[in-house]
């Protein structure tokens, strides 16, 4: 028996549609894998409200899905809202919203929901083994930690520290000043003490970057050896030398947005949040010491999946 279903990702920076069917052996076929930068978060999250513009391509974007869904007679519908929505304080009328324009029931996840969601995700695309590993999903609005092997959660959190916030209160010249990178870092240090304290405790092994930025940097590191296979195959799985992404790293830091919008494998819609990003990741390898780095091109939508298939 097979099951088609139509899962969609509500960043605060990016919406993702994925159209897929999955076979009684588990075998899938991916008819839609889409993303787009609707950046929900511009304009209000530092308000804690869904500003006008991004409400309205927001809700543009969703009748777009729903048009595809709809073309591919889908039986199944999940959509999940993240960090935008569940802080805005108009999050609950779109919600409403989207509902009565689109017919499209969102779920809005918890910051822990949203972690577990995103470990089940990465733990199907084969990155994890015995060692303890980080995940590190750098979101718009928020970021998910969660400490694991591939049997389970030790330890998960949810940390309102997303790349759109962060560029709000951080990105005040372009190239960023040297300042700004040591008060993002400091920051960081604050609001990552429950993460510092786990990591003591859990000792990981290796960081293990999801999906979006992760991807990016990977595009570029690969394109940078004249490598273009990635970006047509795009693997579920990746390895990303700690000293090609600190090559890239100097670059995003120095480079001004057009410089950077030149960089083979950079996309548009993260030419500027990445910088951000990137001292992110930076701070998490430089503080905990990790000497590797693995990339999961999976995230929350394929762990949505993986446990939409336990009920099957």
């Amino acid at each position: 028996m097979t099951k088609r279903l139509a899962l969609i990702d509500m960043g605060t920076n990016t919406f993702h549609l994925l159209i897929t069917e999955v076979a009684a052996n588990g075998n899938r076929t991916d008819f839609v894998k889409t993303k787009l930068p609707v950046r929900l978060g511009q304009g209000g999250i530092s308000k804690g409200t869904i500003a006008p513009e991004a409400y309205e391509r927001a809700l543009k974007t969703l009748k777009d899905f729903r048009k595809q869904i709809d073309e591919y007679n889908v039986e199944t519908v999940r959509a999940m809202a993240t960090s935008m929505v569940r802080n805005a304080s108009n999050g609950e009328d779109f919600i409403k919203d989207i509902y009565k324009q689109t017919d499209i029931q969102v779920e809005v996840i918890d910051g822990a929901r949203e972690a577990e969601l995103i470990y089940y995700g990465v733990r199907s695309a084969g990155v994890l083994d015995e060692q303890t590993s980080l995940i590190m999903d750098i979101g718009g609005g928020s970021v998910e930690f969660i400490l694991c092997n591939n049997h389970e959660i030790s330890w998960k959190q949810s940390f309102e520290v997303g790349a759109q916030r962060l560029m709000d209160n951080f990105f005040t010249a372009d190239p960023i000043p040297d300042a700004q990178v040591a008060a993002e870092k400091q920051f960081l240090a604050e609001q990552l003490q429950p993460l510092t304290e786990a990591v003591a405790r859990y000792k990981p092994a290796r960081l293990v970057g999801a999906s979006g930025t992760f991807d990016t940097l990977c595009d570029i590191d690969a394109l940078s050896r004249g490598d273009n296979t990635r970006q047509l195959s795009q693997p579920a799985a990746s390895a990303l030398e700690v000293a090609d992404y600190y090559k890239i790293h100097q670059q995003l830091l120095h480079k001004t947005h057009e410089e950077r919008l030149a960089i083979p494998g950079m996309l548009e819609m993260r030419v500027d949040m990445i910088v951000l990003a990137s001292i992110l990741v930076d701070f998490v390898l430089e503080t905990y010491q990790l000497q590797e780095i693995r990339v999961s091109a999976y995230a929350l939508k394929e762990g949505v999946l993986a446990q939409a298939l336990q009920t099957m």
